[in-house]
């Protein structure tokens, strides 16, 4: 496989998108947060003293897939047509955030996804840490991918 991200010179360049399609695109990512028994029972109660965690969260993690293209050099600023975060948890100690991202364009929105459920994360840790700093973000990955060129991907089951 032939990587494009690069120059004549060997430099990084944002990859030139203009003879691509058009397609409708989704991604969807997921992370997860390790957490003691009761700092997740104290998220789902709505406990925290910084307010509702999950609800921030959410927010957080719409207005990061917007940005994405601020956070990481060579992704495409993209018009996103949709951004879905939701939660679950496996009643103990641990916390599932997952983000669909969907757009109609020239690149897919996988880089969009990822981001969306760090900045969920990483805000459930930022609202938490007076309660506990050893919680564990990750492992994030892609879990499926739609449209263009390299067509679908779907992670396999573990």
């Amino acid at each position: 496989m032939e990587l494009t991200h690069f120059n004549e010179q060997g430099r990084a360049r944002m990859v030139d998108i203009s003879e691509k399609d058009v397609t409708t695109r989704t991604a969807t990512a997921r992370t997860d947060v390790r957490m003691l028994p009761a700092t997740l029972e104290q998220i789902k109660a709505g406990r925290i003293g910084k307010g509702d965690v999950l609800a921030v969260a959410q927010v957080a993690g719409i207005m990061a897939a917007k940005k994405t293209s601020d956070w990481i050099p060579m992704c495409h600023p993209l018009p996103l047509t949709g951004i879905n975060i939701v939660f679950a948890d496996n009643g103990t100690d641990e916390l599932y955030i997952e983000a669909t991202v969907k757009t109609t364009g020239k690149t897919g929105v996988e880089m969009e996804a990822l981001t969306a459920v760090s900045a969920a994360a990483l805000t459930v840790y930022d609202m938490c840490k007076a309660l506990q700093k050893d919680m564990v973000i990750g492992p994030t990955q892609l879990m499926v991918k739609t449209g263009g060129k390299s067509g679908d991907y779907t992670r396999a089951e573990e």
